[in-house]
């Protein structure tokens, strides 16, 4: 019998970034605590996200808006990383970046507990920038993804390709 298997990995669903970013734009063009602020949320590139306003706590306001957008649309606040509000001449900008993919430090942290805390017999291959655990019982897999899921890494974790 072939082994079983599934993939952690830690990605982020581009197109609900952006619907999440576009309703938190909506937002700050209609509350009226944000009206005459200049606040505002834009992409800057493929994976940064800035967002600009007059005031100090008017641009963390605006991010607490985007992070409540991403939460509504399931995407984890471990995938987003935003910077600390700086001052740019006279507009506060705080600069965000989407994480994606497991680093090799933390691919090797994950195996270590599967290896130190999983069940016997499962095995962990790191695979780029993401990890392939493999076993001969689905049971076995299940205990890891729980195990996985009541773990904090400080980042993102989902599992694909169950068979």
């Amino acid at each position: 019998m072939a082994d079983s298997s599934f993939d952690v990995v830690s990605k982020v669903d581009r197109q609900e970034v952006d619907n999440a970013l576009n309703q938190a734009a909506k937002e700050l063009t209609q509350r009226y605590d944000f009206r005459g602020t200049g606040a505002g949320i834009e992409w800057s590139g493929e994976e940064a996200i800035v967002i600009t306003a007059d005031s100090e706590d008017r641009v963390n306001a605006a991010l607490e808006v985007f992070k409540e957008k991403l939460i509504r649309r399931d995407i984890s606040l471990k995938a987003f990383d935003a910077g600390e509000p700086a001052a740019s001449g006279k507009v506060f900008k705080v600069t965000g970046s989407l994480v994606q993919g497991i680093s090799s430090e933390n691919a090797k942290k994950i195996s270590k507990k599967i290896r130190d805390e999983g069940p016997k017999g499962v095995k962990a291959q790191v695979q780029g920038e993401e990890l392939r655990v493999s076993s001969k019982k689905r049971d076995d897999l299940q205990a890891v993804i729980s195990l996985l899921k009541g773990e904090d890494f400080g980042i993102a974790l989902q599992f694909v390709n169950y068979r």
